[in-house]
């Protein structure tokens, strides 16, 4: 009898351990492949990512490039090649916010909603921004 009483637990374990295995999410692989990203994916996120923070960067540089704004910075005692070298430090958050800044002020300048004293108050607005976030 001893032998039919241990050949039931190996039957009885065998059809739990079966059960388990269609419970969705139960088996650890199974449920690791649910999360999973693929590799043409991660590389698509991440060039994405990398042009975003590339045109941002290009924004700032245009924007304080023109005469106006170097002559702006230069007026408050503000290096503008400092502030060109400091632009690509900038975490991507900090450049996304700053470029968004800075398009808003060109077209508001534009559209003759912002004064030329105003728009050199966002240029070193802008400009002091960068240094200090890139200096800390």
């Amino acid at each position: 009898m001893p032998d039919s009483s241990k050949l039931l637990r190996y039957v009885a374990l065998a059809a739990v351990l079966s059960l388990f295995s269609f419970v969705p999410g139960f088996l650890p692989a199974a449920h690791a492949q649910d999360h999973l990203v693929s590799p043409q994916t991660l590389q698509r996120q991440t060039q994405a990512a990398t042009a975003t923070r590339q045109q941002n960067i290009q924004t700032l540089a245009k924007f304080l490039a023109t005469p106006m704004a170097e002559q702006a910075m230069r007026s408050a005692k503000v290096n503008p090649v400092q502030v060109r070298n400091a632009i690509p430090t900038l975490s991507s958050h900090d450049l996304a916010n700053l470029a968004a800044r800075a398009n808003k002020a060109q077209q508001q300048f534009s559209a003759g909603f912002l004064s030329t004293g105003m728009l050199l108050v966002v240029v070193i607005a802008i400009a002091v921004v960068i240094i200090i976030i890139a200096v800390h």
